[in-house]
C-alpha cells in the first residue's frame, strides 16, 4: 500500500488490509514497527496524534526487487513531504483514495503525478492518477482540496487541466502539411480515446462550508472544456453522487488554443 499513495497512517492500511468491519489497527502497528527495526519504514510527522507512516528508501528497493508493483523510479518515499509539513494533504489523499475504491484496485494508483509541457511552461502536480485495470488503460484524475487553499488558487489548478488538454504538437516530415494532435494524447495518455476524466475532492472543513466551495467552483470554471466531477470528501465516504460542472469538449478546445506552426 505505502509503495501506491506513499503514506498512510495506521488506520489507513488497517481498512486495506483486514476484513470490514474488523480492527486491525494493533496487527499493523506491531507490523509497522517491525518494518522500522529493519529499517524498510519509519514515520517522520503524525495527522493529529497518529503517526504517519512512509517506507524508506531501502523499502522501495525491496518492493521494487519483488516485482509487486509496476516499476516507478521517480517516486519519492513522501518523508520529505511529511517534514515539509504536507503530511494532513497527504493523508487525506489516502482517504479519498479508499474512499473511491482504491481497496480493490490499489495497484492501479499513483500520487504526486507531474503534468509539464515544455514549450509552454505550464506544469503541475495531480494528487493521484487512477489506471482503471481495462483494455484500453481508462485513466482518472484527482485532485483534492484540504481546504487549506483559496476559492481562486483552487479554480486555477482546475483550469490548468483545460489548458493541459488543449495543447497541441505538429507532426510531419520536414517540407510536409503534417497535421497536428493532442499533446496529452501523443506524449502521455497513449491508449485513451478522451482526455481524463477530472475528479476534485474537497475536505479540510465543516460539511456545509464544503458545499459552498462545491458551488463556488462550479461557477468559476463554468465553460470549461474538460471533463470535471466534483464532491466532497464526507459524500464521497458515504458513496453519495458526484457532481458534473465540467464536459468534455475537444472542438472547443481547439478554437481557444492556438495550432502550433508547422516546419
Amino acid at each position: 500500500m505505502l509503495g501506491c499513495v506513499r503514506i498512510a497512517t495506521v488506520r489507513q492500511m488497517a481498512e486495506v488490509i483486514t476484513a470490514e468491519e474488523a480492527d486491525g489497527r494493533s496487527y499493523v502497528r506491531r507490523a509497522m514497527n517491525r518494518l522500522a527495526e529493519l529499517g524498510l519504514a519509519e514515520t517522520n510527522g503524525k495527522a493529529g496524534k497518529h503517526p504517519i507512516w512512509n517506507l524508506t528508501s531501502a523499502g522501495q528497493k525491496a518492493l521494487a526487487d519483488g516485482n509487486e508493483l509496476p516499476p516507478r523510479p521517480r517516486a519519492s518515499t513522501g518523508a520529505k513531504a511529511v517534514k515539509a509539513g504536507f503530511g494532513p494533504h497527504g493523508v487525506a489523499v489516502t482517504d479519498m483514495i479508499l474512499a473511491y475504491g482504491g481497496r480493490k484496485h490499489l495497484t492501479g494508483w499513483q500520487v504526486e503525478v507531474n503534468h509539464a509541457i515544455k514549450e509552454t511552461g505550464l506544469s503541475f502536480n495531480t494528487d493521484a492518477v487512477f489506471a482503471l485495470p481495462t483494455k484500453t488503460s481508462e485513466v482518472r484524475l484527482f485532485e483534492l482540496d484540504n481546504g487549506t487553499m483559496s476559492q481562486a488558487r483552487l479554480a486555477r489548478e482546475v483550469w490548468d487541466y483545460e489548458r493541459y488538454a488543449g495543447h497541441r504538437v505538429w507532426e510531419g516530415a520536414r517540407g510536409t502539411i503534417g497535421n497536428t494532435f493532442p499533446f496529452w494524447q501523443r506524449h502521455r495518455y497513449t491508449r485513451s480515446q478522451t482526455f481524463p476524466r477530472l475528479h476534485v475532492v474537497l475536505g479540510g472543513k465543516e460539511e456545509h462550508l464544503l458545499d459552498n466551495r462545491l458551488l463556488a467552483l462550479a461557477d468559476d470554471v463554468k465553460g470549461i472544456a474538460v471533463a470535471v466531477w466534483v464532491n466532497t470528501l464526507p459524500r464521497l465516504q458515504r458513496g453519495e453522487p458526484w457532481h458534473e460542472i465540467g464536459v468534455d469538449d475537444p472542438d472547443r478546445r481547439r478554437e481557444r488554443y492556438p495550432e502550433p506552426v508547422g516546419r
